[in-house]
């Protein structure tokens, strides 16, 4: 039988006899050791593929638990803001559990691959004129005088959940990596790692813990500028964000393992999202390639991570966003008319 993560970890989350069971399959994702980067820069690189969760994102994680404490409370409505991944997680647990579900997103800055998602499962979808920010304050604001349960990354609940990727890495490497490359955007999922990584140590099932490196988009980098962004602009639409909720506690994290929040350009984005498909056929969506620039930026600068276990999460699957990745994708498509040997002269010539 498939395990769950309501279950197996259940003595480590907030369950009671009371809490319902929610699944939809989320968790237990791969962990996929790099050969050719590992190879290239003299150190074991470890890919969390958190795209291979039901709805395609990491957000599962965090929204199996919250549904599940909502049906606790018996409540029947759910609504969020989202730049894409959470409306399509809130979408598919409300539709499997028959919760009202409305999510509130910028107008024109979300990705057509999770609208779609959204829009399939049924949910209730507005559109306004504002960004990411606007959206949550609009949730916070309307969700009690219309009884929806909130489960945006406020709710303490989504980070309980989430915490358990970390319980699965150290369960898979059989020890804590050295480093952990994350992206941040509303900056509750590396708070969610690092509480994870410490419950963890604390219950002596690792000796060590990681340090965490945060990667924002330069655009929208308020944790590295010590800023509030008012208009964040990235190509990677899942982190842009101007004033995460979770700042807090993204800071405590790093702080406490001694890491530190970096930034990187679109354009090593892109090149970072390329590489991974290219040279270790994955395909993750531009903010989840964020942390592999990380990486790549900080060695390019003469850090060295030689022998050492890094784990570089990508948060969610390409095909969120097929938009941006024509970008350079296209250049692969060569056309020619059906004879075979123009076929083949083309083939041979590229």
């Amino acid at each position: 039988m498939q395990k769950n993560l309501f279950n197996y970890y259940q003595k480590y989350l907030p369950i009671n006899e009371n809490t319902p069971f929610v699944s939809i399959g989320e968790g237990f994702t791969p962990l996929v050791k790099s050969e050719n980067l590992s190879d290239k820069y003299n150190c074991n690189i470890f890919f969390k593929l958190e795209g291979s969760n039901p709805s395609g994102s990491f957000k599962d994680r965090g929204m199996f638990l919250t549904v599940a404490k909502t049906l606790e409370k018996k409540k029947k409505k759910i609504i969020c803001a989202s730049t894409g991944n959470t409306s399509a997680s809130a979408a598919a647990y409300g539709a499997r559990y028959n919760l009202e579900t409305v999510v509130i997103i910028p107008k024109g800055k979300i990705a057509l691959g999770k609208l779609i998602q959204a829009m399939a499962y049924g949910a209730k979808i507005i559109s306004i004129n504002g960004n990411f920010d606007e959206s949550l304050l609009a949730v916070k604001e309307i969700s009690d005088s219309l009884d929806f349960e909130i489960v945006n990354s406020i709710n303490p609940y989504r980070l309980e959940g989430q915490k358990t990727a970390a319980f699965e890495i150290i369960e898979q490497l059989g020890f804590s990596p050295d480093f952990q490359f994350i992206p941040v955007g509303n900056a509750g999922n590396i708070s969610s790692y690092w509480k994870g990584y410490k419950q963890f140590y604390d219950s002596k099932i690792c000796n060590e813990l990681p340090v965490l490196y945060g990667v924002q988009a330069d655009g929208a980098a308020p944790l590295v500028d010590n800023k509030i962004i008012k208009n964040p602009d990235t190509i990677a639409s899942a982190i842009r964000i101007g004033n995460p909720a979770s700042a807090d506690l993204a800071k405590d994290s790093i702080n406490e393992s001694s890491g530190e929040f970096m930034k990187v350009s679109d354009e090593n984005i892109l090149d970072a999202q390329k590489i991974i498909a290219r040279k270790e056929g994955i395909f993750c969506e531009p903010a989840s390639a964020a942390s592999v620039a990380g990486l790549i930026k900080l060695i390019s600068k003469g850090y060295d991570f030689s022998n050492k276990n890094i784990v570089c999460i990508l948060t969610g699957n390409g095909l969120k966003d097929p938009e941006n990745a024509q970008q350079y994708l296209q250049s692969n498509i060569i056309k020619t008319s059906s004879d075979p040997d123009e076929i083949k002269e083309a083939i041979l010539k590229y």
